[in-house]
């Protein structure tokens, strides 16, 4: 378990330091129209990754897949911080994705492995998530601070110790446990590489939204396309003898309506902690060790709600209507962040994010719980991983919608800010938020307007509350996506343990 903790403390810290640390990568590299990318691209392999290696570690076992994830893991992480431009580090981030989508698709089910007893399982699932919630916790104070004293560059170097300190205790101390009892132990890698490419097609599709226009008939022939491919990859998984995500699996409604709420909670969860550096930072002003501060109790309350919710687990009639009654918190929290504004007092700011990650301790936990109770024992592995890739691919499009929302209303908002200003070279300063955590941009705006007459202060006042404003409402988007949650958290079955043997489909 202290192995299983250090691998879970190295995808914990890597999503919350990198988000802190982002306006300020933009700011050096100068590639907004990558920004959201650099989290678009991790997610995107992670995702992939999840699956295969679900399956895999259901096949082989887990352990050999976790030693070598932590080995890619830190590899990249090493080539993120080396990275020379924005395209060289959303590259290097891909490349990190498919060694964490290795971790938590191996590294989740190895607990189930270690304790098959759902009841014993989720008190030690409390450990976990206490790991996962420190160094959450940790992250953005963490990524702030190094930022602002080390660099940018020193919050992707900070896996670096943690990797070498995790692989000899994993090596050393985690059981190789195979569940697999058939010599017959293929994958479907041609369902793999649809899977892969289906992923890629989303997102790119998703990306281009926002700069291709909705009347472009290029962007309809790219959904269209998308639409073909993930049609491809369920009609073979239909027909697979050995699919990388059985079809059996949904057979269960417990299943279905998990693998929904993972995809709503990743969505809203990412808008939530990809976005709020950037609120606080570009619409605020403020610097990214406070951003950090500010940011640490919504890390911190998912792990005090994570410890709760172990608690009230085994002693609850109905433990499956905590993620229903978790949603409804996070609903308040996110219309609480909808209203904030520079104004708002520092406690208030940190209450309203207090708020919504004590509703995801109660969600994130029992998503994987669940699941790895409602199917057999040789499928625990790969149903563990459905449920973080969905909450991946929900990430991944949530990245993206936010994105183009963001980018949409800050360009409106600007430009009736910029009506009465006809100087080239100041417009094309205010093309994207990038000037609002630019130091150098914002000095150079200083001096064009001096020379032209013009407001600076003004005018960068006028693009924070732009860019304050596109925020909003993607967090406002958040709390329709949640009232979509809630109505099937609502639906949820009993919470039961599966004991039956796997009945295998005829082929």
């Amino acid at each position: 378990m202290s192995g299983i903790c250090l691998v879970m403390m190295l995808i914990a810290l890597d999503q919350t330091v990198v988000g802190t640390a982002l306006p300020r990568v933009v700011a050096e590299l100068q590639g907004y129209a990558l920004y959201p990318w650099v989290a678009s691209a991790y997610l995107m392999t992670n995702a992939v990754m999840i699956a295969i290696t679900g399956r895999l570690g259901d096949l082989y076992g887990r352990k050999p897949f976790v030693l070598a994830a932590i080995v890619l893991f830190t590899l990249a992480s090493m080539l993120c911080g080396m990275a020379q431009s924005m395209l060289q580090l959303v590259l290097a981030r891909a490349l990190q994705g498919i060694g964490g989508g290795m971790l938590a698709g191996a590294a989740f089910a190895s607990v189930s492995d270690l304790f098959p007893d759902p009841m014993q399982r989720v008190r030690w699932q409390a450990m976990l998530s206490a790991t996962f919630g420190i160094a959450t916790a940790m992250g953005p104070a963490l990524g702030g601070w190094l930022t602002e004293h080390l660099g940018w560059r020193s919050v992707f170097y900070v896996n670096l110790p943690i990797g070498i300190l995790a692989l000899p205790v994993v090596w050393r101390f985690l059981p190789h446990v195979v569940h697999h009892d058939s010599d017959d132990r293929t994958i479907d890698w041609l369902g793999a590489v649809l899977l892969a490419v289906g992923f890629c097609a989303i997102l790119n599709t998703t990306e281009r939204f926002g700069t291709m226009g909705l009347t472009n008939p290029w962007l309809w022939a790219m959904v269209a396309g998308t639409v073909l491919i993930c049609w491809l990859f369920i009609r073979h998984q239909l027909r697979s003898r050995a699919p990388v995500i059985p079809p059996r699996l949904f057979a269960e409604k417990a299943v279905r309506q998990l693998c929904a709420l993972g995809f709503l909670t990743g969505l809203v969860m990412f808008v939530l902690i990809f976005y709020a550096p950037l609120l606080l930072q570009g619409g605020f002003g403020l610097s990214p060790k406070a951003a950090g501060v500010l940011v640490t109790p919504l890390l911190v309350s998912i792990t005090i709600g994570s410890i709760i919710n172990g608690r009230l687990v085994p002693r609850l009639p109905q433990p499956e209507k905590l993620i229903s009654w978790g949603l409804l918190v996070l609903m308040f929290g996110a219309a609480l962040l909808a209203t904030l504004n520079d104004a708002t007092p520092h406690w208030l700011m940190a209450l309203g994010f207090a708020i919504c990650g004590l509703s995801l301790g109660f969600q994130l936990p029992n998503l994987t719980l669940q699941v790895q109770s409602a199917v057999v024992r040789s499928d625990v592995g790969v149903a563990s991983a459905l449920i973080q890739m969905m909450r991946m691919l929900g990430s991944m499009i949530g990245a993206s919608a936010a994105g183009l929302a963001v980018d949409l209303r800050y360009r409106q908002q600007v430009s009736n800010v910029l009506t009465d200003v006809h100087v080239p070279e100041v417009t094309r300063l205010f093309d994207s938020p990038q000037l609002l955590v630019r130091a150098q941009d914002q000095a150079q705006l200083g001096q064009l307007a001096a020379s032209h007459g013009l407001d600076a202060a003004g005018l960068l006042e006028g693009a924070r509350q732009s860019l304050v404003s596109g925020i909003h409402l993607a967090f406002l988007a958040c709390i329709v996506v949640i009232v979509l949650s809630y109505l099937v958290a609502r639906g949820l079955p009993p919470f039961v343990v599966k004991t039956r043997a796997v009945q295998e489909p005829a082929h």
